[in-house]
């Protein structure tokens, strides 16, 4: 029980009661405290969540909307939320929504019937009817990996505009001048920026865009960025030497459909991906691509979601990450007679 740690570390219940609270701690001694943390470890005291939530009036759980579980991008992103969360003494409580807006409505409306303090969302998009009701209808809302401009809420994503130049700047360098671009849904910040970046580094190159070597997606899978080459490919265009896709594995159904049709990588096509996903360098070939810090975004989402329970009036804030190219061998300089 409490009592026991308060007079295992010579305090007062309530000073004890501080100690072990994440948000009051900083009104007793840090040696205070200290002392109590470990009469509580030693007793093997575990601070009871609801009688803590009821005293101030939060169920310290905390909501996460993912878009794909199966996504390799998302679970380094959730483990930093999940470890950003915990050192506060909150619990994330998680649902995947297939990317489907409908689902994360129901995703959400069942983590407000558990009242959670937050929810930190990775599936915000601008097609999305139900946005509304999701800034609007409850708990502190942080986006993560998304930014919608214009809505009063706290964000932290990759700064995707500049991750997309690198890749397109890396193609040209190599002498690539065919460029085919794979696109995430452009309702998604992500598949919007990065397909307008792209478009503006060739323009800046004086390399037109060809229309019929721009395929955007329906989603960002593997199937998905399979069907999108086979279109480009089959379009009747002359065959890009490069492909950039705006994920990493929407690049990896192309190195699929390359590898069916004979067609070598890097040797006559260079790929590039964007992300960084864990197993980017297992790919056949290893695949160069935009590293996003994908666990410091999920960390930052969390901090900024704290912030926002901890002065709910305060001005939204922004968080842009730097990526970063990593060149692996799925790129090559353009081949002689290209």
């Amino acid at each position: 029980m409490l009592r026991d740690v308060a007079d295992a570390a010579g305090v007062h219940l309530a000073t004890a009661s501080r100690a072990l609270n994440e948000e009051t701690r900083w009104r007793v001694s840090e040696a205070t405290a200290q002392r109590v943390i470990a009469a509580a470890e030693e007793l093997g005291y575990l601070p009871n969540p609801i009688a803590r939530g009821l005293a101030t009036s939060r169920s310290y759980t905390v909501g996460a909307l993912i878009p794909d579980f199966t996504n390799p991008l998302f679970p380094p992103i959730m483990r930093g939320i999940q470890d950003g969360l915990e050192a506060a003494g909150y619990t994330a409580l998680v649902t995947n929504t297939d990317n489907d807006p409908d689902r994360a409505l129901l995703g959400m409306r069942a983590m407000r019937a558990r009242q959670v303090d937050g929810i930190i969302s990775a599936t915000a998009r601008s097609d999305d009817p139900h946005l509304e009701e999701l800034i609007e209808g409850g708990p502190e809302l942080v986006l993560v990996n998304r930014w919608l401009p214009g809505l009063p809420v706290s964000s932290v994503r990759a700064d995707d505009t500049i991750g997309q130049r690198l890749a397109v700047e890396h193609l040209i360098e190599l002498g690539h001048r065919r460029i085919a671009y794979l696109g995430a849904p452009l309702a998604y910040s992500t598949g919007a920026e990065r397909h307008d970046a792209l478009r503006a580094a060739m323009d800046e190159a004086g390399i037109a865009v060809e229309s019929d070597l721009v395929a955007v997606g329906r989603d960002v899978n593997e199937a998905e960025g399979a069907r999108l080459t086979r279109l480009v490919l089959d379009g009747g265009a002359q065959r890009p030497t490069a492909f950039a896709a705006a994920n990493d594995l929407l690049a990896l159904g192309c190195l699929d459909v390359l590898a069916e049709r004979g067609i070598d990588c890097p040797g006559e096509v260079s790929v590039t991906g964007f992300g960084d996903v864990p197993f980017a360098p297992r790919f056949q070939p290893p695949l160069t691509t935009v590293r996003i810090p994908q666990y410091e975004m999920g960390a930052t989402g969390a901090q900024l979601m704290l912030e926002r329970l901890g002065d709910p009036g305060s001005e939204p804030r922004h968080v842009t990450l730097e990526p970063k190219l990593v060149v692996r061998s799925s790129t090559a300089p353009l081949a002689a007679g290209a």
